[in-house]
């Protein structure tokens, strides 16, 4: 088989696994979600190396509405510089250090009813279990999105011994083999073409659509990001500036204000 069109069949197939085995899971998020949003307050997000991704896929882009706050740290996701100054190295070493959590989070105020979305295809990263210890200390419900196969096969690195799916209320497993890339080219020693990145995209889309069918059946319409290509320019512009407009009151809260 051509290979691209191997590639295009593995993402089907685990696509497929998704939305036969983990629609369950993805509607207990979306509860959490909506109850934290309904709440007056946020889903938090976080995630290292190239699962950042989903945390923008999330929001802030088309489609999406203010409720959920990225907590991103460039030096763990900045990937254009792969060697030299903010090198992939560095934040590879970063990534494999316990302790980077508690200062992040010492960052921002947290209460109920906020909960937390950690992205990890690995989940077995020190920062990545760091963080999750350090939100179940908070008492923050907390959802993950990682590979079951993957975690499985590796090894913790954290010095707790877990991983990010021993520690989460809601574990969401994207169906991805271990490893990630999913196609064998003649000629190549190893597998090309990670399959995490359409599979946590998928499910990120649909947390967020469910949490938006919760909220609406509670009478909460948010604000959406919205393309003008839909409504005309003028009327975009007003949905972008009431979506961050209320991403920004909702934000001075997790800063220690009162809204």
């Amino acid at each position: 088989m051509q290979p691209t069109l191997a590639y295009f069949d593995a993402a089907s197939s685990i696509l497929a696994r998704i939305r036969e085995t983990q629609l369950d899971a993805i509607n207990r998020a979306a509860d959490i979600c909506a109850h934290s949003i309904a709440g007056d307050a946020l889903v938090h997000m976080f995630a290292t190396g190239h699962s950042r991704v989903f945390v923008e896929e999330m929001f802030p882009r088309y489609g999406s509405f203010p409720g959920f706050h990225g907590i991103v740290e460039l030096s763990l996701t900045y990937h254009n510089q792969v060697v030299g100054a903010n090198g992939q190295r560095q934040a590879l070493f970063i990534e494999r250090t316990e302790g980077l959590a508690p200062a992040i989070l010492r960052n921002f105020v947290f209460s109920e009813p906020d909960s937390f979305i950690i992205f990890s295809n690995s989940g077995v990263n020190e920062a990545v279990v760091d963080m999750a210890v350090e939100v179940k200390k908070l008492g923050l419900p907390l959802i993950a999105v990682t590979s079951i196969a993957h975690s499985s096969a590796a090894t913790p690195r954290h010095s707790s011994g877990k991983r990010l799916s021993e520690l989460a209320d809601v574990v969401i497993d994207n169906c991805v083999p271990p490893g990630d890339a999913v196609v064998t080219v003649p000629g190549m020693d190893d597998p090309v073409g990670p399959a995490s990145t359409i599979a946590m995209a998928a499910i990120t889309n649909a947390i967020k659509i469910a949490t938006a069918e919760r909220l609406t059946a509670k009478g909460i319409v948010m604000p959406v990001i919205t393309s003008s290509v839909f409504i005309g320019s003028e009327e975009s512009t007003k949905r972008f500036d009431a979506a961050y407009d209320e991403y920004r009151r909702r934000m001075v809260r997790a800063y220690g204000g009162k809204t």
